[in-house]
């Protein structure tokens, strides 16, 4: 009895540490940002900034929530993609990206944990080789490398592994296959997530779900890794090179929080073929975009 009791109260202990992380850290680094930066704000300033371009980066901010929640990929690129074109400065978007990412996949971790959607054995090979490959990703596009070199490489890689999808998907009996190397395509997808902007999702969770993975728990395991990824990186661009543009930063990180539950909560209604089809139709998309901006 009593060492029943110890199991229950070990096993009690490691899932209040799922959740107890991602909050420790968030109100962490939050109480950092206030500390470091609180003479950037006044009163006026911030009823101010309560304007119609907040709207908008709200609304940014639960589009690309909503996309990466419920498909495992596309927060980085899809809401890059907007502040671009509504003008937003290339630099100011890439800072805001990373810095609301840290917000918005702790938010989606905690989410998909409360609807059951992870695997934790999954998380645990993916989590120490995707945040050291974020964190080398992060300092060579910093100090060494111009990510705009291997995009093209990149768009094409996730173009070929969407098409894999897609043909899986309308297959009638797609059979599991175990994969190979987990720790290696964490690593990749870890780097490259750096290096360009937005890969994670991608990256890895093409790779799974084209293994023939359930979408459900892949799409809720990797976004729950994608946290430590995102908070990698994000502190070492900030270590890097500063935090702009306040505006659009908290305007991205309210708008995915508040979308984050539903994405979660979605992910468990959509049906299998139909999420790898707008999966695999997803990735062309915006690797066609990224493509037709390169040439």
């Amino acid at each position: 009895m009593e060492k029943e009791l110890k199991i229950n109260n070990t096993a009690s202990f490691k899932e209040k540490l799922w959740i107890g992380i991602p909050v420790v850290l968030l109100v962490g680094l939050l109480c950092t940002l206030i500390y470091k930066h609180h003479a950037e704000f006044s009163w006026d300033g911030f009823v101010a900034g309560f304007n119609q371009e907040f709207l908008v980066f709200f609304a940014i901010g639960v589009f690309a929530q909503l996309v990466d929640g419920t498909l495992g990929m596309g927060y980085g690129a899809t809401s890059t993609s907007f502040l671009l074109a509504y003008g937003v400065p290339p630099v100011m978007s890439s800072t805001a990206v990373h810095v609301s990412e840290m917000f918005t996949t702790g938010a989606s971790a905690l989410s998909h944990h409360r609807f059951g959607n992870i695997n934790k054995k999954l998380v645990k090979h993916l989590l120490i080789p995707g945040v050291l490959g974020s964190i080398t990703g992060a300092y060579l596009l910093s100090d060494v490398i111009n990510g705009d070199v291997i995009k093209p490489f990149i768009a094409v890689y996730m173009i070929i592994l969407a098409v894999i999808i897609i043909r899986k998907a309308l297959k009638k009996n797609i059979v599991k296959k175990k994969t190979k190397k987990l720790g290696a395509l964490a690593v990749f997808g870890g780097f490259m997530d750096s290096v360009g902007g937005g890969g994670w999702g991608p990256i890895v969770n093409s790779t799974l779900l084209g293994r023939g993975r359930n979408p459900r728990y892949t799409i809720g395991s990797v976004n729950a890794a994608e946290f430590a990824i995102s908070f990698a990186s994000g502190i070492t661009f900030m270590l890097f090179g500063g935090i702009h543009g306040w505006q659009v930063i908290i305007g991205l990180i309210l708008g995915g929080v508040f979308s984050a539950p539903l994405a979660a909560y979605l992910v468990n209604k959509i049906k299998r073929k139909p999420m790898m089809v707008a999966v695999g139709v997803l990735i062309i998309l915006l690797s066609l975009k990224t493509l037709s901006k390169l040439l």
